[in-house]
């Protein structure tokens, strides 16, 4: 394994690191009380502060926080490449991922384990023709088959997720929403089915964040992103957002298909015009970002392409646009992950 040996690194100082949980709910089960809904975060805070909000990460699927914290080859995270920078940096285990425990019988019902090869065929060795973009794949830092060490250390930390979607994105939305009123405005970067907690944390503290980078979020549009999982019925989440004008039922979001706008790409659903707007995401600042090997790359416009249409300031980054090639879908575990958090990094620094 790498562990980095290659060269010297100055040392990071920090003020201050530690952690905590939120949204804490004590539940009656069997005559006794239990928690659950809570979520964990882990805090650094770099002696030499430069930026005036911290950085909150969210993982996605059946990850946990330790997806930002190094790499499967042994290198530094995005958390310490942030940290590095001069952002204070929380990462997060979303609850009932990681050290917020999922037990079903506090939870609810829960997915099967992922497997290897389900895990190998999606993100870290797709079959060449899997979609369109898989081909170019070349950036995990391994075979990406079972076997592989690097492999190894992405499943060792993978686990079940809630099987109900909404019960899952309202809990997102609650203990995100906690943290932010315990430390503060800051900015939210999520990945994939950690993406609705982004919209749904602004939609109920716009005052509070203050941009969001969203790592091919869920999608696609108003669609489910694999069959079992539940449905996108308000475009973006499986739960309500605050539309204007109002929409008390998604039937109420109407919909028409976005022809594809490249090759290799797909058709999107949008809602159709005059679309609703989402006042609490309005003008805030959005960067969608979408690898060039992703099992998401076919879709993952349709994300930027709702965000603006419903008002935010909504910019979609095609990582192979800025000459970065052949990531996929865990791109932040990949062999080039500094080069994607510095493209990131100056995004941020232009919205300060």
């Amino acid at each position: 394994m790498n562990q980095h040996k290659e060269q010297e690194v100055q040392a990071l100082t920090l003020a201050e690191q530690g952690h905590f949980w939120v949204n804490i709910e004590r539940r009656a089960l069997d005559g006794a009380s239990v928690a659950c809904g809570q979520m964990f975060v882990q805090y650094q805070i770099p002696a030499q502060q430069r930026h005036p909000h911290p950085i909150v990460m969210v993982h996605g699927g059946g990850g946990q926080g330790l997806d930002y914290l190094g790499t499967p080859d042994g290198r530094p995270g995005w958390a310490t490449w942030f940290l590095r920078q001069g952002y204070a940096v929380y990462v997060v285990d979303r609850p009932g991922h990681g050290r917020s425990p999922l037990h079903p019988d506090a939870m609810g019902a829960m997915t099967p384990l992922p497997s290897y090869e389900m895990i190998s065929a999606l993100f870290t060795a797709p079959a060449p023709a899997a979609w369109p973009q898989a081909a170019q794949a070349s950036q995990w830092p391994g075979s990406g088959v079972p076997g592989d060490p690097a492999l190894d250390q992405l499943m060792a930390g993978m686990g079940p997720m809630l099987a109900d979607l909404k019960l899952s994105q309202s809990l997102m939305q609650s203990a995100g929403a906690a943290l932010l009123d315990r430390i503060g405005p800051a900015i939210l970067l999520t990945h994939s089915m950690g993406g609705p907690f982004g919209w749904l944390v602004a939609d109920v503290r716009p005052e509070l964040v203050k941009a969001i980078v969203a790592v091919e979020p869920l999608g696609p549009v108003f669609d489910e992103f694999a069959p079992g999982i539940g449905r996108l019925e308000w475009g973006l989440t499986a739960v309500p957002m605050q539309f204007d004008p109002p929409a008390v039922h998604p039937s109420e979001l109407r919909t028409e298909r976005r022809t594809a706008p490249g090759p290799g790409q797909v058709d999107c659903l949008l809602q159709a015009e005059p679309a609703r707007l989402l006042p609490n995401l309005k003008d805030l600042p959005i960067l969608v970002v979408t690898a060039e090997a992703s099992l998401f790359a076919p879709f993952n416009h349709g994300a930027a392409d709702f965000l603006l249409q419903a008002g935010a300031a909504a910019e979609h980054l095609r990582l192979e646009q800025v000459g970065i090639y052949g990531n996929g879908h865990m791109m932040m575990a990949e062999k080039n992950s500094d080069q994607i958090a510095q493209e990131i990094g100056r995004w941020l620094e232009r919205c300060e």
